[in-house]
């Protein structure tokens, strides 16, 4: 497997999976991209790309940089010399999508000045825009073969901080480009469902595409694409992650239970909370939040720590292998995540 550096990252040739996002913010605006940015390094990640639609969002992004304490990526779309500007800022990395730069000689280019300053490129292929002319279907073998294509003019320049990915709106069609894409190819791949929706859908749709791919070892990099928030889109990438067991950044798990007619406490209140909390804790701790005494004390007493709402309006307290004690009902978050941030 190939390995590219972006930003001092390492992508690929076994290197850790690294988790990406996007900004929503205008490029423009740099004040309100570098808080975005850095509400996105804070959440867990570890690349972020930014939209570059025209020459004063390719020239904010010098400042931009300059203010970012990770790695950043131009997603240039259309006209070339937005790359030229966005690399002369200092961008990290550029996103190229082969079907909108239709002149090969601009790619080309673009190509000899990323050589130039050791520049990766993500060839980035989507189905949705795919060069028509070419590739009359989105399919994921006119997927691979538009990626072929560009690839090939790369390494004809002698270019070879290659990234590639190929997405589209289909889980199965993502599934099988990027399969398809691993048995000729070893350059790394980003990872992600596109178009995936608002956050019900996308978590469904994403965890199916790139859990699955990376089970399959499959991926370098991954970004969970999610209509609104994109902390919500770090936060759920760590969780695919740390199911999948691919995780290197400490993570809270938190398990809760369904809830049933059974329950004596608010549990989904308190367990989103839990979930809100953990978000900025990185320690590795399984905290079990559960709403009665039949299942509760057992998977409460299988986490590191844990509560479990008893008969009489208030909870047991549980942490690995002490006697559980009896707290308020108003008490438990607090109690909980107290002893989470000391441990």
């Amino acid at each position: 497997m190939k390995r590219v550096i972006i930003g001092g990252i390492p992508i690929g040739g076994g290197a850790p999976i690294c988790i990406q996002s996007m900004t929503n913010t205008d490029t423009r605006n740099v004040d309100a991209s570098s808080a975005q940015i850095e509400a996105l390094a804070e959440a867990g990640c570890a690349i972020v790309r930014l939209a570059v639609p025209d020459e004063a969002a390719a020239r904010a992004l010098a400042e931009i940089k300059r203010r970012a304490r990770v790695p950043l990526i131009a997603d240039i779309h259309f006209d070339h010399t937005l790359a030229l500007i966005a690399m002369e800022a200092g961008i990290d990395a550029l996103r190229l999508n082969p079907g909108n730069i239709r002149n090969h000689d601009n790619v080309k280019t673009v190509i000899r000045e990323a050589k130039a300053r050791n520049i990766v490129i993500r060839v980035g292929v989507n189905a949705g825009s795919l060069d028509r002319a070419k590739y009359r279907e989105p399919s994921p073998e006119n997927m691979v073969a538009s990626a072929r294509e560009h690839i090939v003019i790369m390494e004809d320049l002698g270019f070879t901080n290659i990234k590639v990915s190929l997405k589209s709106s289909s889980v199965r069609d993502t599934i099988a480009a990027n399969r398809l894409f691993r048995a000729y190819f070893d350059h790394p791949l980003h990872l992600g469902v596109t178009e995936a929706g608002t956050l019900r859908s996308s978590l469904v749709k994403s965890t199916l595409g790139i859990g699955t791919l990376l089970l399959e070892g499959i991926g370098d990099t991954i970004r969970v694409s999610i209509t609104g928030d994109p902390v919500e889109e770090v936060i759920a990438a760590r969780m695919i992650l740390r199911f999948a067991g691919l995780d290197t950044e400490p993570m809270v798990e938190v398990i809760s239970c369904p809830t049933c007619g059974r329950t004596t406490a608010e549990i989904e209140a308190i367990a989103l909370e839990v979930e809100r909390r953990r978000a900025a804790i990185r320690k590795k701790h399984t905290v079990a939040v559960m709403g009665c005494v039949v299942n509760g004390p057992g998977e409460a007493r299988h986490a590191d720590f844990g509560i479990a709402a008893a008969d009489n309006g208030g909870f047991l307290y549980f942490e690995k292998e002490n006697a559980p004690i009896r707290i308020r009902k108003e008490d438990a978050v607090e109690h909980l995540m107290r002893k989470i941030e000391n441990a």
